[in-house]
């Protein structure tokens, strides 16, 4: 499914209607902003199995993107932001400007392929970088982490951190790995989710 970007409770609600429809066991996959809205889903204890991060936030109750991001040196994304885009009733979109998006998003990542993920990404709301997180699921739900430690969006400190204390089951730090590790290395990514849904109870 596509996150919608537009805020923790609102993507997460969004999240939710799609998991009921759903039979069977899941094992739900989050990447950066992602990783607080498979956090925050409420149907997690109907039948969500496993959370994977993928260089993505696990936020406990009251963090935000924007706080954990910042709370160890080594995030780029503001100053690699391009001008916000106002919307209607209040409120911006936030994009990473095209000439600077490869080295701060994909590093790591062909130079053409990282200029078509330039001008194809979709825009995030600030408040939602700036939303609380209501939920923690990986505290009740096994996790697995996988990250790049070149991230120039969240600092890998944070990232390590955040996998320690959700215990995590499985973590995976790829050696100049960037922010989009799930592109650069889908092999990797993609034996973390397997990993994940074969050792989930």
């Amino acid at each position: 499914m596509a996150n919608p970007l537009r805020g923790v409770e609102y993507d997460a609600r969004y999240l939710d209607d799609t998991l009921r429809a759903i039979d069977g066991p899941v094992v739900l996959v989050g990447h950066s902003y992602g990783g607080l809205v498979i956090g925050e889903a409420a149907d997690t204890g109907r039948h969500v199995r496993a959370l994977v991060f993928v260089s993505a936030f696990a936020a406990d109750v009251g963090e935000t993107a924007a706080s954990l991001s910042s709370k160890d040196p080594g995030s780029t994304l503001g100053s690699a932001l391009a001008k916000p885009v106002p919307l209607y009733g209040g409120g911006v979109d936030l994009y990473v400007g095209n000439v600077p998006f490869p080295g701060q998003f994909a590093a790591d990542v062909l130079e053409e392929e990282a200029a078509l993920m330039a001008v194809a990404q979709r825009p995030v709301t600030e408040a939602a970088l700036n939303e609380p997180a209501r939920r923690a699921r990986w505290k009740s739900v096994p996790s697995w982490f996988i990250y790049g430690d070149a991230d120039r969006n969240i600092p890998p400190s944070v990232l390590g951190f955040m996998a320690a204390r959700a215990n995590a089951r499985g973590e995976v730090v790829i050696e100049g790995g960037s922010h989009v590790v799930m592109v650069s290395h889908p092999d990797l990514v993609a034996k973390t989710i397997i990993e994940a849904a074969s050792n989930a109870e």
